[in-house]
């Protein structure tokens, strides 16, 4: 790597973030917006902030786009923490709730969210090792939501439909892929993403939900964890991410810069498509088990057809400018991660060095 060309960051989360967006933030950090100090040093019921929260939400309905009959928060605690909240809050005690299964975030949810709600499992692809999408979906009537992960970090699966809920609210673990591609938000009953891949630092955790759900009764709990007391307060029940939610609001300037999700969605599709062409190009050198019609845009998973060159490629890769490419202790392997921050031109860095590495190792 010459000092003149910057480090491809492929890391699966904590993940990139735009350039323009670091610059912006650096260059504002301790004078935002003309006030003489940082946005983490201002109060989150002030004007100011106040004003930029309204504009980052507006900024998020407008790349959706969000329609009004849903509400729109910005949350703590990470997706994993809303694995247990949102079972709290849409099903009551002995309710059922329904979960897909196609790797291990949505096994995660399920498993949380049992010890709040009575999980049935409406699909799964586990006997084939998550290789894919469920062949069938079954969806209770009966059930208080439906919920599935759009797409699958770890095993690299990712839905390109979504699933057919019927009358059951449909609930989506967009940690992943939110903001990739557009949305038909109004066909979602909620939809929850940890913010540390698409949308800013993490910490932060972004909550799309119809209002509709928020009269749900839920189980006991306390207010901190109710999404309508949230929602009455708009975000602002407890002192906010302020940090988090400031980078978000760029992020979003940003994508709207870009041309929008349709713009951000033809983007991830190239380099998908470019990435997975070069290994199924590569004679078997690398390999990538996912079916076709389920291999997800944003994390890419890949195997050398020897193993014991995994540690010389990292190595070699590290030295190349391309990092974070070493895959998930649960599958092993290497991983790419492409999300909203990836340039064109850092995938093909990464082909670039592919092609090389296999010329001389293969």
């Amino acid at each position: 790597m010459s000092p003149s060309t910057p480090p491809w960051n492929f890391s699966a989360g904590p993940a990139a973030l735009p350039a323009e967006v670091l610059a912006q933030a650096q260059q504002e950090l301790t004078d935002w917006r003309g006030t003489g100090v940082s946005v983490m040093e201002v109060s989150h019921r002030g004007a100011d902030f106040m004003a930029m929260a309204e504009e980052a939400e507006q900024d998020l309905r407008a790349l959706l786009p969000v329609p009004a009959s849903h509400a729109v928060l910005f949350l703590q605690g990470g997706a994993t923490q809303h694995f247990a909240q949102l079972a709290m809050n849409l099903a009551a005690p002995g309710e059922r709730a329904d979960y897909v299964l196609t790797g291990h975030w949505s096994q995660k949810a399920a498993r949380e969210a049992g010890h709040h709600v009575r999980v049935r499992v409406a699909g799964s692809s586990e006997d084939r090792g998550f290789r894919g999408l469920p062949e069938r979906i079954e969806v209770d009537p009966q059930a208080s939501y439906l919920h599935f992960t759009p797409n699958e970090t770890i095993h690299g699966v990712e839905f390109h439909a979504w699933p057919d809920a019927g009358a059951v609210p449909l609930v989506a673990d967009m940690s992943s892929d939110i903001l990739s591609r557009p949305v038909d938000v109004a066909r979602f009953g909620m939809i929850y993403a940890g913010a540390q891949k698409n949308i800013g630092p993490s910490g932060l955790v972004l909550v799309i939900i119809d209002r509709e759900l928020l009269h749900r009764a839920g189980q006991p709990m306390a207010d901190i964890f109710r999404y309508a007391r949230h929602a009455e307060q708009q975000s602002m029940l407890n002192t906010p991410n302020t940090w988090g939610w400031y980078l978000a609001g760029l992020t979003f300037k940003w994508l709207l810069r870009q041309g929008g999700l349709d713009a951000m969605g033809e983007r991830n599709r190239a380099k998908a498509n470019a990435l997975y062409a070069a290994i199924d190009a590569s004679a078997g050198f690398y390999h990538n088990d996912i079916d076709t019609d389920a291999r997800s845009r944003m994390n890419v998973p890949f195997r050398l057809h020897d193993p014991s060159l995994d540690p010389l490629f990292l190595d070699e890769a590290t030295g190349a400018g391309l990092m974070a490419l070493k895959g998930h202790r649960a599958v092993g392997g290497m991983r790419a991660s492409i999300y909203n921050a990836m340039p064109m031109e850092g995938v093909q860095a990464l082909i670039a060095f592919m092609g090389d590495f296999a010329r001389r190792h293969g």
